[in-house]
């Protein structure tokens, strides 16, 4: 498939030390794996719709919760906009989406780390 998504060297050479040791058994491919991870997002794929050729859709998911609960995902956006000093254009999205009565219960499940730090501190 030529619509594939992959991060390149110097993206995932970024991402790399904010990613968690393996512990005993040698974990699947991260590039492959986080690529697989923004595939399904930015395509807004359910899990098991995954391509092949990034591995496992369970692999996929479990990784994705997991590294979530971990803060992973927080820590390398914050350092990412960190590096990239002050914006010269900031952009506001008006684009409006209807959410799931049930997607209001993902801060209570602690899904979103950084979300209820902030609302905890308020």
């Amino acid at each position: 498939m030529s619509d594939l998504f992959w991060l390149s060297d110097r993206q995932f050479a970024l991402m790399r030390p904010y990613f968690p040791l393996a512990h005993g058994i040698p974990r699947s491919d991260d590039r492959k794996v986080v690529s697989g991870i923004i595939h399904v997002i930015r395509n807004g794929l359910r899990w098991r719709d995954a391509p092949r050729e990034y591995g496992p859709h369970k692999t996929l998911y479990n990784r994705f919760v997991r590294w979530s609960r971990l803060g992973v995902f927080d820590r390398i956006f914050s350092s990412l906009a960190a590096k990239a000093g002050e914006p010269d254009i900031v952009q506001i999205d008006s684009t409006h989406l209807k959410a799931h009565r049930t997607a209001c219960s993902l801060a209570k499940k602690g899904m979103l780390p950084a979300t209820l730090g902030a609302q905890r501190a308020a």
